[in-house]
């Protein structure tokens, strides 16, 4: 299957889910991970029309986005060690993977130098599983609340991964807690901005995801196949 075949599938899924749930398709994004794929392939994403891109790390991004650069729209969805800060500040448009204070301080200081804010999304590990990064549920509204003043920073949602299941209505429960923890955050005013976005759902659970209040997609093999 080509990539345009692709893509013209995966939008009628996600029509479809959005007429089942009451929502606008406007209101849900798709990215494009990019992460098993080619150069070339990634290059081909963006020509037939995924502008948004996302990579899990630095040294597998680096060719793709030294080859396509401002024609896309980069996001970072993978854990960020704090030493990488440095190479995908100003380059990614959104980081997904806000879990530490640590990171927080680096993040802010290298926009700072930049004279950017940082768009972020605090990631939430919902599902309690070990093998997962991320904040635990119970964490995050304190957590919001120690990053609050970093002023180059910008929380635009929330994001997790639930874990794989071969029946995705079994994931419902980790993207429904997503969206009731950005409720409460809201609800608490910590940030003092209201928190819109949330990053969830991949290729085998997206339709889940959106029936659940997803704006961000994270789709690899469903939408860009898989390479070697």
């Amino acid at each position: 299957m080509g990539m345009q075949e692709r893509i013209l599938q995966v939008e009628e899924r996600i029509g479809q889910a959005c007429l089942r749930s009451g929502r606008r398709r406007e209101d849900v994004n798709m990215i494009a991970v990019t992460k098993y794929v080619s150069t070339d392939t990634a290059k081909e994403a963006v020509e037939c029309g995924l502008l948004h891109v996302g990579e899990n790390r630095w040294q597998d991004a680096e060719a793709k986005w030294n080859a396509i650069g401002a024609g896309a729209v980069w996001h970072f969805i993978g854990h960020l060690q704090t030493n990488k800060v440095k190479d995908v500040i100003g380059k990614f448009a959104y980081i997904h993977s806000l879990d530490r204070l640590s990171l927080a301080g680096e993040l802010d200081k290298h926009a700072a130098k930049l004279g950017i804010r940082a768009e972020c999304f605090l990631q939430v590990n919902v599902s309690g599983e070990q093998t997962k990064y991320g904040l635990a549920p119970e964490q995050l509204l304190d957590f919001a609340g120690q990053i609050a003043s970093y002023s180059s920073l910008r929380i635009a949602g929330l994001m997790t991964m639930a874990p794989y299941e071969a029946e995705a209505e079994a994931t419902r429960p980790v993207f429904r807690g997503l969206r009731e923890l950005r409720d409460r955050l809201n609800a608490a005013g910590t940030l003092g901005y209201e928190v819109k976005h949330l990053s969830m759902g991949m290729s085998n659970d997206f339709e889940v995801a959106i029936e659940e209040g997803a704006t961000w997609l994270r789709l690899g093999t469903v939408l860009v196949g898989k390479e070697g």
